[in-house]
């Protein structure tokens, strides 16, 4: 196809389009006719196998900023931020023989619950909000990054089809509950692997050279690099890339509800682990798998050059890129299926994030404080309207994030979950492994932490003068503001000490009967 083909929709790329949000669009009708309480919209009554949990967890974390980001963090770059992905295993094994049996324990829904048995109310209001506020970031990033091969595809603006994206991701996910998430989650994940797959067999056949040429043009541009290997705050080094990987697992692992829900929809504590294990052992091929593909599509531009590739380089629009690539060189009807690979990377992260945030605003705000002893009826109903304001903010968000220049979204979604991602971590590290650290010690310490994490905001972000500035690089706001809190914590707490009972809720106190159950 020539290089500057013109870009429009084709009858088969459509249909194929059409028959997969047709799919999942009937299944969300059918998982809400089963919708009678708040415990079968949140946790599916706790009934899920393991083997649907794991795609289900892969489904969440794999989304458009995998299938779209990573692909043009490696067109534009080099593979270092698949750095922080390799971290996985080591969190993973910390997940699987401590995270899950504190979740599991007694009939928790929300990660929250967690916050304020051990703490008390104000740290579990904190991660309520916390968690909150950076699920809408990652639901208007994600959105943002699904609309720009379907706004190429139809030749319609972006905004317009941010909101028919985003109103028909709410749609299913507001009538159909956590089933019709996990069950449409296991379905997106083939999906999205599928249409992976389709792009690299396009490439590694129409190279001029054959196959072998992805890997000589890559090796001779760096593109396989996984970063400086010196130890530099001020730099995206592999140790930066590294210990922020670390961070974020823990923090995913640890507190983030997207995870945590499935944890407890399990049908057991044996199977959560099964899940989390599946999950580990496939996400880490697959994110490597995408970086690949977006050396690929470099290689393959390298070798066969298009002006409007280069605009695109140009412009900081590495995020067109793939979608470029998507629908002026793959044949119709297989373009429609990579597409609908895009749509289930995006689908399956936005239907868990709005599902998450409707429960813990129902568990951990109106249930506790702004609501109390209402019918369960009532929670879910409201807990239907709060996924619907938040797919409503969701659209919102995608909005902003179209205007905002960038290198790459993964580049941008990493510094903001470091610089907004707050304590939460060094709160559930706290709670679980330490028995001295109090509810005062923890609010305290909170305050101390937020100081500094709007220090560090402000100076990731170039708005402080140059004399109050650090030589640090962004991905080191969140390491160093949970550090931060976790010594002023322990600091505060070697000052006193309020034995309470803590039976169940650190490492040192569980029973062993639970840790099993």
């Amino acid at each position: 196809m020539a290089g500057n083909a013109p870009i429009h929709i084709r009858p088969l790329d459509l249909v194929t389009v059409v028959a997969y949000l047709l799919a999942m669009a009937t299944m969300g009708i059918y998982f809400a006719r089963r919708m009678k309480s708040t415990e079968e919209y949140f946790v599916g009554d706790r009934s899920f196998p393991g083997w649907a949990i794991g795609l289900s967890m892969l489904g969440t974390s794999i989304s458009s900023v995998t299938f779209l980001a990573f692909p043009a963090a490696a067109f534009i770059g080099d593979w270092r931020q698949l750095v922080m992905n390799l971290t996985i295993p080591f969190v993973a094994v910390l997940a699987v023989v401590v995270f899950i049996p504190f979740f599991r324990r007694g009939n928790t829904t929300s990660a929250f619950e967690y916050l304020g048995d051990r703490f008390g109310p104000t740290t579990r209001l904190y991660g309520t909000v916390s968690f909150v506020f950076l699920q809408l970031i990652r639901l208007g990033k994600v959105l943002f990054l699904v609309s720009i091969p379907v706004a190429l595809l139809t030749g319609t603006s972006m905004r317009l089809v941010i909101v028919a994206v985003g109103i028909f991701i709410a749609f299913y996910t507001v009538i159909g509950g956590i089933e019709a998430v996990i069950w449409t989650d296991v379905i997106q994940s083939i999906v999205l692997w599928l249409g992976g797959a389709v792009c690299v067999a396009y490439v590694l056949l129409h190279m001029p050279e054959g196959p072998g040429q992805v890997f000589a043009i890559g090796a001779a541009d760096g593109k396989f690099s996984l970063g400086p290997m010196e130890f530099d705050l001020a730099r995206k080094t592999f140790w930066t890339v590294a210990f922020l990987g670390v961070f974020n697992w823990l923090a995913m692992y640890s507190s983030d509800q997207n995870v945590i829900q499935r944890y407890i929809a399990a049908k057991s504590t044996r199977e959560a682990r099964k899940a989390t294990i599946l999950y580990t052992v496939a996400a880490l091929p697959t994110w490597a798998f995408f970086f690949f593909v977006g050396t690929c599509v470099y290689a393959y531009f390298h070798a066969t050059p298009d002006a409007t590739v280069t605009g695109f380089c140009e412009a900081k629009q590495a995020d067109q890129i793939f979608p470029y690539f998507i629908l002026t060189r793959l044949p119709a009807g297989i373009a429609g299926i990579v597409i609908a690979g895009v749509l289930a990377a995006a689908m399956s992260s936005l239907d868990s994030s709005i599902n998450a945030i409707a429960t813990v605003c129902t568990v951990d705000l109106l249930k506790p404080f702004l609501a109390k002893g209402r019918d369960d009826r009532f929670y879910l109903r409201c807990a239907r309207w709060i996924a619907t304001v938040t797919a409503a903010l969701m659209i919102v968000g995608a909005c902003v994030f179209s205007v905002v220049e960038k290198e790459s979204m993964n580049d941008l979604s990493l510094i903001m979950d470091s610089v907004f991602g707050g304590c939460l971590v060094g709160l559930f590290l706290l709670g679980f492994f330490t028995t001295r650290v109090d509810s005062l010690a923890a609010t305290a310490a909170l305050v101390v932490g937020i100081l500094c994490n709007i220090y560090l905001g402000l100076n990731a972000s170039g708005w402080l003068p140059e004399s109050l500035r650090l030589p640090v690089h962004s991905y080191w706001v969140g390491i160093l503001v949970n550090t931060v809190f976790v010594f002023v914590a322990l600091a505060i707490s070697l000052c006193r000490h309020q034995p309470r009972d803590l039976t169940g809720l650190t490492v040192w106190t569980m029973p062993k009967e639970e840790k099993q159950s």
